[in-house]
């Protein structure tokens, strides 16, 4: 894994954008937090997690001419959470965070919802609450939410939405996080364990320009991935336990 930047001392925030094969959105993606971040100290850190389709070419060529941009290319595809885990591992901003780079969040959006941390000093968490959605995503949304919270006993709602912010402590204490899809789950969890102040505030979720949904094709789409959540629950819950035991 490799990363290069292209500015000079630590910015107030970065914002982790995992890229696999996003070279048809990536222009558009890199135009628009271009347009939306008016601020110097906010770094946009953009993973190649692997990327067979140029995304790499794009970041290369882009990385020269647009000052908040730094880039981390990982050889190989790391997984949903390894390729943010590359990315927070480069941030250098006193809060981090990811968003998806599908432009289903408008970077507007993304940077809006970091530029309300500013004034936080103490412990703090941003996540997203999707909106825009239909009944049945809503409906399905929420009784995972259900299980997760009942099984780590923590109040879990919208797991998945983005973008998400944290002050960078929270990920500098982990340990043995996830590298799967469940490292949003993980790090929302972990933040209420620690006694983080959570904040949520509606984000809108827009239609994907490019690309298809890997899990929203269907019922039995959405039965799967309720497995998987299911044992990533389980799997969290006893990673947290864990380092509840190692920090008594």
């Amino acid at each position: 894994m490799t990363s290069e930047t292209t500015k000079e001392g630590a910015p107030f925030c970065s914002i982790v954008i995992p890229c696999y094969n996003e070279a048809a959105n990536l222009p558009a993606l890199l135009g628009a937090f271009a347009g939306a971040l008016k601020s110097a100290d906010i770094e946009l850190v953009v993973v190649d997690n692997g990327s067979s389709d140029g995304t790499g070419e794009i970041l290369r060529r882009e990385s020269s001419r647009l000052p908040f941009l730094r880039a981390v290319y990982c050889p190989v595809n790391l997984g949903y959470g390894g390729g943010i885990l590359a990315g927070l591992a480069a941030a250098r901003g006193r809060l981090a965070g990811w968003a998806h780079g599908d432009l289903q969040y408008a970077p507007a959006d993304i940077v809006a919802a970091a530029e309300s941390l500013r004034s936080w000093r103490e412990k703090v968490f941003f996540k997203g609450l999707r909106a825009n959605r239909s009944p049945a995503d809503i409906f399905f949304t929420a009784g995972m939410g259900l299980f997760a919270s009942l099984a780590l006993r923590l109040p879990l709602r919208d797991v998945n939405a983005q973008p998400t912010f944290f002050s960078r402590e929270l990920f500098e204490g982990w340990t043995d996080p996830p590298r799967d899809f469940s490292l949003d789950l993980y790090a929302y969890a972990d933040a209420l364990r620690r006694g983080y102040a959570v904040l949520r505030r509606p984000v809108p979720l827009e239609r994907r320009l490019h690309g298809n949904s890997t899990w929203n094709r269907g019922l039995s789409d959405r039965l799967r991935l309720s497995l998987r959540m299911a044992g990533a629950v389980l799997r969290i819950r006893g990673k947290l336990g864990a380092a509840g035991r190692a920090n008594d």
